[in-house]
């Protein structure tokens, strides 16, 4: 059987991740940002992306966010932003 992830945040990383999820200054970042507390309140990273969130996401996404948050702290939210226009391409 599969181990279900869990994330345990300090007082201080969580107070970070509510100011990054109400203020933050991009969409993408805020959405990581919920998901990583959901995940951190005990919900399974799996539903978060099902059904925690405004948009449906890649239950692999969210456990690409999860690993980058575990590997670089707040720095791994802002880090591989992909999608949208190509700048330069006519």
């Amino acid at each position: 059987m599969a181990h279900a992830r869990t994330l345990s945040l300090t007082e201080g990383r969580r107070a970070g991740l509510l100011g990054t999820r109400d203020r933050g200054p991009r969409p993408d970042v805020r959405e990581k940002a919920a998901a990583l507390l959901k995940i951190a309140e005990g919900e399974a990273p799996y539903r978060v992306a099902r059904n925690g969130l405004l948009k449906r996401r890649d239950p692999d996404t969210v456990y690409g966010w999860l690993n980058c948050h575990e590997a670089r702290g707040a720095q791994g939210l802002y880090e591989k932003r992909h999608g949208g226009p190509r700048r330069g391409r006519l």
